[in-house]
């Protein structure tokens, strides 16, 4: 936990450019800066409810068995999602922040209750997308923090709970990118090159961590707690704007999500960062008009930016 308060302060750090406006990262070689022009943050563990701040979404919708390739149905509602402030907590309680349930009982038409939350902006362009996020260890759901333009341009960080062996420490996550590819494969992004299955060197049960992936142009790059996992490259790459999804569910398919599972699941998620250059060429607009009102403004000609470190 020291650890990931540390880190916490630590990619907050602040920098200064003369005229410079947005939040910057690293190049993957190291060798300069990647400046993204706009942001979305929420720290889930300040919210009353999930439409408070109008970023995010609760879904409601139903995928059925055979279009989810399982063995039951999934039923997204928005009563399987809640939100945990601070000052709702107790010792016993758990963990602040967004609630991501799926529940073990099977309804009467063969679905199981699940949840998902999207952002209200679809125009998430290049960017850098964090989630600190707390597992759970009931088995048989699949946990994920990904973005989505449509089913082959797609990031996905995925965790199968049914995966996670306490005894043997093995904690895999599965780290992918639809494409054209992957649809033709019946979109089993293990038949092709844009799918990693990385383990974790710490249970992702026990306290919250921070993963996280770069879009950037002609190539993915996938976190854990800083630590790169993967690096996607090629002509699979996306290249649109999407919007961020945060979802839990199961569909008792045994070659992934297993379950149903035998109890209630919840997967808590703390905070959402995302450094990212909008799609939105009116939104383009703006944020350089801005960035030129605040240039004009400052004696010093300088703003400060956001340096987020590896």
């Amino acid at each position: 936990m020291i650890f990931f308060l540390a880190l916490l302060l630590l990619t907050a750090r602040l920098v200064f450019g003369a005229c410079e406006c947005g939040y910057s990262v690293p190049t993957p070689k190291g060798d300069g800066l990647v400046v993204f022009s706009d942001r979305l943050e929420t720290n889930f563990s300040q919210l009353r409810t999930i439409s408070e701040g109008h970023e995010w979404i609760a879904q409601e919708f139903t995928v059925s068995a055979k279009d989810g390739r399982g063995n039951f149905s999934k039923a997204f509602v928005p009563s399987n999602v809640d939100t945990r402030g601070t000052e709702s907590l107790n010792d016993s309680d758990r963990a602040a922040g967004l609630e991501l349930r799926v529940g073990s009982e099977v309804s009467k038409d063969d679905a199981i209750p699940a949840s998902e939350v999207d952002t209200a902006r679809l125009d998430l362009h290049w960017g850098s997308f964090r989630a600190g996020m707390k597992l759970t260890d009931v088995k048989g759901t699949c946990a994920a923090f990904f973005w989505y333009f449509n089913d082959t341009q797609e990031i996905d960080i995925e965790f199968l709970s049914q995966e996670f062996d306490h005894d043997k420490g093995t904690y895999p996550i599965n780290l992918v990118v639809q494409s054209k590819e992957s649809m033709e494969a019946g979109y089993d992004a293990s038949k092709t090159g844009t799918f990693n299955r990385v383990n974790l060197d710490f249970d992702p049960t026990d306290t919250f961590h921070e993963y996280r992936f770069d879009y950037l142009p002609g190539q993915v790059l996938f976190y854990a707690d800083s630590k790169l996992l993967s690096r996607m490259k090629g002509g699979d790459m996306p290249s649109s704007g999407g919007h961020l999804i945060l979802q839990h569910w199961s569909n008792g398919n045994p070659l992934w999500s297993g379950g149903p599972p035998k109890e209630d699941a919840i997967v808590i998620v703390s905070y959402v960062k995302a450094y990212f250059n909008s799609s939105n060429s009116e939104r383009q607009a703006q944020l350089l008009q801005q960035c030129h009102e605040s240039s004009v403004k400052s004696s010093a000609m300088k703003r400060p930016t956001v340096q987020l470190v590896e």
